[in-house]
């Protein structure tokens, strides 16, 4: 299973249904969802627009390489529309054991894409 989640993308409260990244990890990984970490990278580089995947999917790379999961800046609360337990980091970085990382990418105009990366073992 993946043990970090990069993903940035939320819906206006008003939006119905709601369409909410936070809820679709809830949704996808069930129980296990309250296992992984979770956190928004466009919060230090802002919407890269067409870049944005890559730029996510290098520092994905860099979590599973480095054991180290970035956090969520410039955010003090957590959404209280947010599933309550999922463990979304806020204000730094988090040292962890990251064998898998998955990358939710969202664009304008309804352009999703997902990717995993696992780290690899020579043995």
């Amino acid at each position: 299973m993946a043990k970090y989640v990069v993903s940035g993308f939320a819906a206006p409260p008003n939006c119905s249904p709601p369409r909410r990244s936070d809820n679709a990890v809830q949704k996808t990984f069930g129980p296990h969802a309250y296992d992984l970490a979770v956190s928004s990278t466009k919060s230090m580089t802002g919407h890269l627009l067409g870049a944005a995947g890559a730029i996510e999917s290098v520092i994905c790379i860099l979590a599973v390489k480095n054991n180290l999961v970035p956090a969520t800046i410039n955010t003090q609360h957590i959404d209280e529309l947010a599933p309550a337990g999922l463990s979304i980091l806020l204000g730094s970085a988090k040292k962890m054991e990251v064998n898998f990382a998955l990358n939710n990418t969202f664009g304008f105009g309804g352009h999703t894409a997902s990717t995993l990366f696992k780290k690899y073992s020579n043995g």
